[in-house]
């Protein structure tokens, strides 16, 4: 994920998660999924491309990200989680990793208010054990401010891994078994769905990746069982208003049948 100040000239001033540019009266009777989520990739090889170091790539996927924000809200998507940094990104080199840090400070500093006036409510899924102590507590901040807020509601995976996030709602149910608070046949996808990270979140119905790599890398395994799969060219920075809507259209496109036949 990158984030940037709003110093930056990429930096647009239009509110977070409402657009005032009205839409094609076509578009606006696309069936929309409830729930996008978004594998944010290649900022890194955008970075590489224009022969800039990759904290610009980073940088510069900020307005991607704001972009993608504000289209969301505008086309009445009610949820969008977006993967911004995994827990196999903790490879990475510490530059980076520090650099990723500072773009979230800088993000709760600029961002958060705004989000917050424009009913944005914000919810952080992944590991916060580890983190440097000022981000849990940015975390923190973000969750408390927009808690009441009822419009876009944006899930931010931040050191997130689906098999940790399994593994830790398995601990869960068998701290409660041996607890005597569950027993092993009250387990079911229901008791097990409220014990991962996502609880009260509805499952993806539509999941994006950029970069044209074509794999979901630790993202949303267990919810994203019958989501529709979209993967895209277009690196992360690039990624667009008209990327998005293309990509609605190719879902509206779709017949979602959940494991049933056609018309049964």
């Amino acid at each position: 994920m990158g984030l940037a100040t709003r110093s930056s000239p990429l930096v647009d001033d239009r509110p977070l998660g409402v657009e005032p540019n009205p839409l094609p009266s076509a578009a606006m009777h696309v069936p929309l999924p409830r729930h996008v989520g978004i594998i944010m990739d290649g900022n890194g090889r955008w970075a590489h491309a224009q022969g800039m170091p990759r904290g610009e790539g980073h940088r510069r996927g900020v307005e991607a990200l704001r972009r993608t924000v504000r289209f969301a809200g505008r086309r009445g998507i009610r949820f969008l989680t977006l993967f911004s940094f995994s827990s196999e990104n903790w490879s990475r080199s510490d530059e980076e990793i520090e650099g990723l840090f500072n773009l979230v400070r800088i993000f709760v500093r600029t961002d958060l208010a705004e989000l917050h006036q424009n009913d944005v409510r914000v919810r952080v899924i992944g590991e916060r054990r580890g983190l440097p102590a000022d981000i849990r507590a940015l975390i923190d901040e973000a969750e408390g401010m927009t808690a009441g807020n009822s419009g876009l509601q944006l899930v931010v995976a931040f050191n997130y891994g689906a098999r940790d996030e399994i593994v830790r709602a398995a601990r869960r149910i068998a701290e409660r078994v041996a607890s005597g608070e569950l027993t092993p046949g009250e387990i079911s996808h229901e008791t097990f769905a409220l014990s991962l990270d996502t609880v009260g979140i509805p499952d993806p119905d539509l999941i994006l990746r950029t970069s044209g790599e074509q794999r979901v890398s630790n993202f949303l395994l267990w919810q994203a069982a019958y989501a529709e799969f979209i993967f895209l060219p277009v690196l992360w920075p690039d990624f667009g208003d008209a990327e998005f809507e293309a990509a609605l259209a190719e879902y509206a496109s779709r017949e979602r049948r959940y494991g049933g036949v056609v018309g049964g």
